[in-house]
């Protein structure tokens, strides 16, 4: 028997679910894989190269002043990402997802590559650093619609009851970026000089940027958009201005994917990004051993990621943001406590710990963010929530860390800045709703 839903006091059945054929479902899955892939391979070889990158573009300066530098402008490049999760979310709304997620790998890819071409500072001085910083400018305007779209592309194909497990696929992705920027670190630290690192080692992840962009533009091209968004366009329910009607009518529900969204900004980036420099500089690992405890840690995220979108799927998912928020508000301060002095092992264990807590959040805000926001505006709220706190809390987490422990003189420090991102979390998430096991709103 169909389920019912109330609709102004009284019940009616909900929408039948559209059939997808399961080839279609894969080449979605794909589709959307392939794009966060590049995006966070990209990211985490910036962060896993800081220190490289840091002497290439900013030489004249300390060591510790250069490498602020460096998060800097990685910070910098994230503060055009509310508007690009506008402008993204716009085009999401009103031309459709595939045209949005087809034009921003396109950007992105093609930013990345031009990364991995730039002179350094001793061959064309500050403009190196200046083009840097712009052409990050533009990765980070290209990533704001990638996340959001991908979410809302499958789940708007997925069936209701594996919508948490299928749009897990998403933070898998930016997962298995991190990860394979990770192990190419690892590996070109351990073939290559200081000194090929520093001409041309920390290039050739860069470049990898345009073949793997174009293979997801050339997938995605062969796609229909979902049957959510062709549905809006037959019933001529498309808005001309899907931006306006979001800030007038959804405030409350772009507060609590903002403020749910501040943990997951602070705890990916400190956590999978930032934690390999962390470890280098401030508790003397060396280059190698950080990256490779980096490695095994994300390798066990992946796979936890998913049992997390079932999880979501089965319990509910604002009883798992709800639980991540505790456990971080919990366990963080004595899980960096123990890494200080701790052998290569047990920094091991202690990665994996932060990624299980880490999994809890990330595998299910996706679904979560997708779920709150109607068909008409759900790329619009979901980029800009989401972009809105990574602007402020994500990519500033690695420079806000570096500082916190300069200033304070505690390596503590962003141990009690990712407490505080919990707990802005769970109060976010006590005033929201349940929003599993339900047909999406249109």
């Amino acid at each position: 028997m169909a389920a019912t839903v109330a609709v102004g006091g009284a019940y009616s059945a909900p929408p039948r679910e559209t059939e997808v054929a399961p080839g279609v479902l894969r080449k979605v899955l794909t589709a959307s894989f392939i794009g966060n892939f590049v995006e966070w391979f990209d990211y985490a070889s910036y962060g896993y190269f800081a220190t490289v990158i840091a002497v290439v573009f900013f030489p004249d300066i300390a060591p510790s002043a250069a490498l602020m530098a460096t998060f800097a402008v990685f910070a910098i490049s994230f503060i055009i990402r509310p508007l690009g999760g506008i402008i993204w979310g716009s085009i999401g709304d009103k031309v459709g997802r595939r045209t949005a997620l087809s034009w921003s790998i396109l950007i992105m890819s093609g930013a990345t590559t031009a990364i991995a071409l730039l002179p350094g500072y001793n061959q064309i001085g500050m403009l190196a650093p200046a083009l840097l910083l712009l052409i990050r400018m533009v990765q980070g305007f290209s990533a704001s619609g990638e996340y959001a779209g991908a979410a809302s592309f499958i789940a708007e194909y997925s069936p209701v009851r594996k919508r948490g497990f299928y749009t897990s696929i998403v933070p898998a992705s930016t997962a298995a970026g991190l990860l394979a920027g990770s192990l190419m670190s690892a590996t070109l630290f351990w073939l290559l000089s200081d000194a090929q690192m520093q001409s041309f080692g920390w290039r050739l992840p860069f470049l990898l940027g345009l073949p793997l962009g174009l293979v997801g533009i050339y997938i995605r091209l062969r796609l229909e958009d979902t049957p959510k968004f062709r549905e809006l366009e037959q019933q001529h329910h498309v808005q001309a201005m899907p931006v306006r009607e979001l800030f007038r009518d959804y405030r409350p529900q772009i507060l609590i994917a903002f403020g749910v969204t501040c943990l997951n900004a602070v705890g990916f980036y400190l956590i999978l990004s930032y934690m390999p420099t962390y470890l280098i500089t401030e508790m003397g690992m060396g280059e190698s051993e950080s990256f490779l405890a980096a490695s095994i840690s994300l390798a066990v995220y992946i796979g936890l990621i998913f049992l997390m979108g079932i999880l979501s799927d089965r319990f509910g998912r604002k009883t798992a943001l709800i639980t991540a928020s505790l456990l971080f508000m919990a366990l963080t301060v004595p899980l960096f406590s123990l890494l200080d002095g701790a052998s290569l092992g047990t920094i091991i264990l202690i990665q994996i710990a932060f990624g299980a807590l880490l999994t809890i959040n990330d595998g299910t805000l996706p679904t979560f963010l997708t779920e709150i926001f109607p068909t008409k505006v759900r790329f619009s709220g979901f980029a800009f929530s989401f972009n809105s706190a990574n602007a402020l809390f994500g990519g500033t987490a690695p420079f806000v860390a570096t500082g916190l422990i300069a200033l304070t003189g505690s390596k503590m420090a962003p141990a009690w800045y990712l407490v505080a991102a919990a707990a802005v979390a769970l109060i976010a998430m006590i005033a929201s709703r349940e929003t599993a096991g339900k047909p999406l709103a249109d």
